[in-house]
């Protein structure tokens, strides 16, 4: 295997390219007028979801970026992550222009290699990681670091030692014990910008294990109970750590715009304790992620322009009521970036038909994508590369894994005669698959193919046998 090295380099980022005119992160150029018509059942809004650049070609197949589907299955094998390089930069811009002087963060944990750093690099944003792993791959890539923020509700102490070695722009604190031992770590002869993670008790996000900005989960500091404030004065009292703002994540998988507002508000107001409690007005709020994207034809996605000028307005009118200047803002998003870049190609190994129930089984599953298993998130699968004329049925489309929970689609539409062989596509897998992927049953992690233009480029490799056996060195 050939790859390129990506240049190491600490210059400013090169400006966003000029930006497609339209803004909105979920608009879909047309098909072109000589594209073949759908096959039964499906209709004319099913590519919705998928990557701009989605093209239908002659049997049913699809091209990303200019390139087929049946293509990159050829080639790269299955399964295998496909992503759309272009989509992720016209979703970057979509935030920078949504949110002009305001540092867009793109959330590392959604998904990360080396190019999607660089990617997000180069058109302006920057960086949230997680870990000293996270961070290490990214500013090693060249990416600067003074353009990253750290976060964790249990930062291990290599994690912020790669921190103020790497010299991060701000640290999330998350605990009150954090405050001590990030201090004692900080050099004498430096200061650290930190940010508290303030908990503001609103309830949002698509499902009870994804939501963050309740009480009775492990992230933050609570506003309720005066963590927050407890952990404010600590920080003041710390002379190498230098207190800049309030963070805040509410969860992940929101489409409304509302709850966002709430946490505006309730910060601002512990924006002007802070100043009569300690007569200082701290320059900065970020409001995390959790933007939501539609998984499949029809359902709600977060507007990001209107999530931007609501909050913007909901901001400036707070900061007038409480006679403080305007905070620069920040936000964190990362599956809105890039889930809907990706696609997921599968080969089917069976067909099975138990009493009222047809299970196609692909050679993937729960390995690679366990958000179904953990959280019951649905999938649209394709099928692609073969043109049916036989009425779609309702199918399970599950993984290879020896769990009963390894489904990857419950009732889904697919031609009744889908077989064995048959190339299956899922859209919306360009966030928290590879992130998330295990090594169950030793099957190897899927690799990472960018399409752009016409061209396919491996990104990430294939984990093989030898990778897997090379780390299990005991007998």
């Amino acid at each position: 295997m050939t790859h390129t090295t990506l240049p190491r380099t600490t210059e400013t980022p090169r400006p966003p390219r000029s930006a497609p005119p339209a803004p909105d992160a979920t608009a879909l150029r047309p098909a072109p007028s000589t594209a073949p018509p759908p096959s039964p059942g499906r209709g004319p809004d099913e590519l919705a979801i998928w990557p701009a650049s989605t093209v239908p070609l002659p049997e049913d197949d699809l091209s990303i970026g200019g390139v087929a589907l049946t293509e990159l299955a050829d080639r790269f094998g299955t399964p295998a992550y496909v992503l759309d390089e272009d989509e992720v930069r016209r979703r970057c811009r979509t935030y920078l222009r949504a949110f002009p002087d305001t540092d867009v963060y793109y959330a590392a944990k959604a998904f990360l290699c080396r190019a999607m750093a660089h990617w997000v690099a180069e058109e302006g944003l920057g960086l949230d990681v997680c870990s000293a792993g996270e961070l290490e791959l990214a500013v090693t890539t060249g990416f600067p670091p003074e353009r990253i923020v750290l976060h964790g509700n249990a930062k291990s102490p290599a994690d912020l030692r790669a921190a103020l070695r790497l010299g991060v722009g701000r640290i999330v604190i998350d605990s009150t014990s954090e405050i001590a031992r990030l201090a004692a770590a900080v050099p004498a002869d430096s200061r650290q910008k930190v940010l508290i993670r303030v908990v503001p008790g609103i309830a949002a996000g698509g499902h009870a294990k994804i939501r963050t900005g309740t009480d009775d989960q492990k992230f933050g500091l609570s506003l309720t109970d005066g963590s927050a404030q407890h952990a404010i004065t600590r920080v003041l009292g710390q002379p190498r750590l230098e207190l800049v703002g309030l963070h805040c994540h509410l969860g992940s998988q929101i489409t409304a715009v509302k709850p966002y507002l709430s946490a505006v508000r309730r910060l601002v107001g512990l924006l002007a304790r802070v100043r009569e409690q300690h007569g200082i007005t701290l320059p900065e709020l970020d409001l995390g992620g959790g933007h939501g994207v539609a998984y499949l034809p029809g359902e709600p996605a977060l507007d990001v322009v209107g999530l931007a000028t609501k909050v913007r307005a909901e901001l400036a009118g707070s900061c007038a009521a409480a006679g403080l200047p305007v905070p620069r803002l920040a936000v964190e998003p990362g599956r809105a970036i890039a889930g809907p870049a990706g696609v997921v190609l599968y080969r089917v190994l069976s067909v099975k038909r138990t009493g009222s129930h047809t299970f196609v089984a692909v050679d993937g599953g729960m390995s690679d994508n366990p958000r179904p298993a953990l959280y019951g998130v649905r999938y649209a699968p394709r099928l692609v590369g073969r043109r049916s004329a036989v009425p779609t049925e309702a199918v399970t489309v599950v993984g290879r894994h020896c769990e009963a929970g390894d489904i990857l689609a419950s009732d889904v539409h697919l031609p009744g005669d889908v077989r064995p062989g048959d190339l299956l596509a899922v859209p919306v897998a360009g966030a928290y698959h590879l992130s998330m992927a295990s090594g169950y049953n030793l099957v190897g992690r899927p690799p990472v193919v960018a399409v752009t233009s016409g061209h396919a480029r491996l990104l990430v490799r294939r984990e093989s046998l030898a990778d897997i056996q090379e780390r299990d060195i005991g007998l």
